[in-house]
Order: C-alpha cells, then structure tokens, then sequence
C-alpha cells in the first residue's frame, strides 16, 4: 500500500501488532475509554494484514494501558525528573499519552529498551524527542541498566513481557532491577494463574494466529510473596483494573477483584517497591 510501512515481525514481537490493533479500535471508539491518537496513526500507518488477529474491539488492551499510565504518571507526581524504562515496547505509545498530559510531569525522561527489529520500526514510524532514547537490545541484556542515571528516580515498566519469558529469566530480571534501582519501582503484568496450563501453549485468537506461548505466571499470593524472596523489593501492591465501559463488565471487575476464591482467574496487575 502506497505511503505505508511494510511491517514483517514474528514470534512474541508480532504480538507488538495485535495490543496496538486493539488500542486503536478502542481508541476510534466516540465512547472511548483510551485517548490514544498515536495508535491510531501507527495503524493507519502501518502495511500489515491485521485482521489475521481475529476480534479486535475489545477493552482488555486499552484497560491495561489505563493502569500502567496511572501508576506511572503518580511515580512521575513525586519524581518529576524521573526516568521511565520501558521493557520490551514493542509498539506501545505510553510516552505520548502522558507527555500530552503535560504539567511537571513532562519534564521525565523516557528509555525504550527493545529487539533491533522493534527499535528500528519505532525509529521509523514515531516522532522523535530529545527526552527518548532508544536501546536496541533484549531486556535479558542487563548493560541498558548502565544508561540509567537513578539520581532523580527510575519506573521500570514491563508491560506484556514477562510472561513471555521463562520462568528463572522473569525472576532474574526482576532481581536484578530491585538490586540496581532502590527507590525505584516497576510494574507489569501477568496472565491468570488458572489458565497457566492454556497460555503455555499458545493462545489461538483465529484460525490466522496463535499467541506465542506464556511459560510464566504467578499465583496471587506468589506475587505477595516477592517482598519475601526477592531482595529489595520494599513493598508489592496488587492493583485493582481500572473502570470500563458497561455495567456488566464493571460488575465482573469488580467482584474478581474483592472475591478471594477468584484470584486464580483474574489477571494480575503488580508494582513493585525497590528500598
């Protein structure tokens, strides 16, 4: 298609597509519950066959992206001059979203740490600022913790990767961040420990696509128990998902929420406190 970026990514990169895919669709909504005009333009910017995905126009994405904004922009509150690491990126448009906030929070410092692949598309298709640097390596990499200057604060987010990594690498990663950034946090995300068995697999979404597999996940209590197995880690706080659109859906968010039975079901949402 004329004017387009052709995009060939695979495996857990490729999933880059399907969460930005779905962010737009909500983001087009009237009804919208994500302001996200960057998606939107990385989609319609983008030569990719998207509907290999299956059913995009769903809340799910853009509700995850409501929390990590959320905790993100309170770290940024008490630490103006913060820097924001963001694992693993893939297509994700946090910074414009909270730049576009504005106040004394714009004044944070953004590091992307992805693949080459991931690093070079985003070169490509978002703007550039003076306050973004791009690291083109994987998060398993320790050496991007040496680009962080910690003086005024560092929020590490690791939105939809920890899952896919394995189990001793998710944990060294987390270790890792808790000994080099005290003071700091980090958020991120991880699938229902019931359906542990199911993401280990694949996920298929259509008769097009599977989600790589998630060989990752943590028991709700596991994830209260880091403040015990991991040291450095200050403090762990199981977020609450934030309000969608329908009674229905709120209704259900809020009762797996505040049921403990339901625990294994329900994703897990986690920020972590590094002293």
């Amino acid at each position: 298609m004329t004017g387009k970026h052709a995009v060939d990514l695979t495996g857990v990169s490729e999933t880059a597509l399907m969460t930005l895919m779905v962010r737009a669709s909500e983001a087009r909504r009237p009804d919208a519950i994500l302001d996200d005009p960057m998606a939107i333009h990385l989609v319609d910017s983008i030569d990719y066959d998207f509907a290999k995905f299956g059913f995009t126009r769903r809340q799910d994405m853009a509700l995850r992206a409501l929390v990590f904004d959320k905790y993100t922009r309170r770290y940024l509150v008490d630490h103006p001059e913060a820097t924001v690491v963001a694992l693993a990126e893939g297509l994700q448009t946090s910074f414009h979203r909270l730049d576009a906030a504005g106040g004394d929070t714009s004044r944070f410092r953004w590091l992307t740490v992805d693949l080459p692949p991931m690093v070079e598309l985003r070169r490509k298709l978002l703007p550039s600022s003076d306050r973004v640097r791009l690291c083109a390596q994987s998060a398993l990499d320790f050496s991007w913790m040496d680009q962080v200057d910690p003086e005024h604060g560092v929020f590490i987010t690791a939105e939809g990767l920890l899952m896919y990594l394995q189990p001793d690498e998710a944990m060294a990663l987390i270790t890792e961040c808790a000994a080099r950034f005290p003071g700091g946090q980090m958020i991120f995300d991880l699938p229902p420990s019931a359906a542990a068995a199911l993401v280990r697999r694949g996920v298929r979404t259509s008769l097009r696509y599977r989600v790589p597999p998630m060989p990752f996940t943590l028991s709700v209590a596991e994830v209260a128990d880091l403040v015990n197995t991991v040291p450095g880690v200050r403090a762990v706080h199981d977020l609450p998902a934030p309000q969608g659109r329908g009674r229905l859906l709120n209704a259900l968010l809020w009762t797996v929420q505040r049921i403990p039975l339901l625990d294994p079901v329900r994703p897990l949402t986690t920020l972590l406190e590094f002293g």
